[in-house]
């Protein structure tokens, strides 16, 4: 595809999360990402982590890495959505060369 930039996104999630919620909510996210005609999508769960400060009074969260290829103007619009996620206590989104 012409136009698209590969993108690294770094989510750190609420630390209430199971293992199977924790997937199924990547799998959304994946699925919200590829309505969006990304391409190349990757999610990669890094696990629960100890915070080296407390974010929204919370210790601990999960991360979760999502590799993936898109236009930027879809970008804009999936973290538009993401904002609403009460679960989100973080979010980094970069560019990556190749």
């Amino acid at each position: 595809m012409s136009g698209t930039v590969k993108y690294e996104m770094m989510i750190l999630l609420t630390e209430e999360f199971n293992e199977s919620e924790l997937k199924t909510w990547a799998f959304n996210s994946a699925k919200a990402l590829q309505n969006l005609s990304a391409s190349e999508i990757s999610v990669i769960s890094r696990g629960k982590r100890d915070l080296a400060y407390s974010i929204n009074n919370r210790k601990k969260g999960n991360f979760i890495q999502i590799n993936f290829s898109s236009m930027p103007k879809y970008l804009k619009k999936f973290i538009s959505d993401l904002k609403f996620d009460t679960n989100i206590l973080r979010l980094l989104i970069l560019n990556k060369k190749d």
